[in-house]
């Protein structure tokens, strides 16, 4: 099989991640997860004593600083790096990154400043890219785009089963309410919002395993029915 591009875009906690490392694993190929590239830059801004809340000037700036790219760290991984060193997973998926990598990711500089980079990752192979915007901005040449996604409840469950990535004491109610925030930002930004593309085969995830799902998603690229 000739170096396929597949979007896959949803919303936070939906499932993609795991769903789009799972279909690149039966195609052979990569996955590049974008979330991490804005939540790199995120924790960037962070350990730099920024506010990205507060100092979209201060996040626009460091940009210069940066050099955040996918490299390959063994046949079928990619490794993020940040100035020549592995990005570790455990920080930019630190509740203090999450709750500011939102504030980050409107901003157009940063959108603009990292889509190149995005595609970029296309040359090495076969490419599972998985965000939110992918097949909308990054890759509208796609040959396959995906929309995963899921109710608040069912996504709420799936981030409180990932260690790290919510506060101490959150309940599936107080995180259902951060994920509606999260979808209302990243639905109304005025770059690049949240949304499925025209052509996108649209997945609620609600009742399936990750394997699936990512059943589904081989299916259609081998030539199936759509879903």
């Amino acid at each position: 099989m000739p170096a396929l591009k597949i979007a896959i875009d949803g919303p936070a906690a939906s499932g993609k991640s795991t769903v789009a490392r799972l279909v690149a694993e039966r195609l052979g190929g990569f996955t590049v997860n974008t979330g991490d590239l804005y939540r790199a830059v995120s924790w960037a801004a962070l350990e730099r004593g920024l506010d990205p809340v507060r100092d979209a000037a201060g996040v626009v700036a460091m940009l210069a600083e940066l050099d955040l790219a996918y490299r390959i760290a063994e046949p079928g991984r990619l490794r993020l790096h940040l100035n020549g060193r592995p990005v570790p997973q455990e920080a930019i998926r630190a509740a203090a990154v999450a709750a500011v990598v939102s504030h980050v990711a409107r901003l157009p500089e940063v959108r603009e400043w990292l889509r190149q980079r995005q595609r970029d990752c296309c040359a090495l192979g076969t490419v599972v890219m998985e965000g939110r915007d992918i097949g909308t901005v990054i890759l509208p040449d796609a040959p396959f785009k995906f929309f995963i996604t899921a109710s608040p409840m069912e996504r709420a469950r799936r981030r409180l089963a990932q260690p790290g990535e919510v506060a101490a004491g959150a309940t599936v109610q107080s995180v259902a309410a951060e994920i509606a925030e999260r979808d209302r930002i990243d639905s109304s930004r005025p770059v690049a919002p949240l949304r499925p593309a025209d052509d996108a085969i649209t997945i609620n995830t609600d009742g399936l395993t990750p394997d699936e799902v990512a059943d589904r998603v081989v299916g259609v690229i081998r030539g199936g029915p759509r879903p």
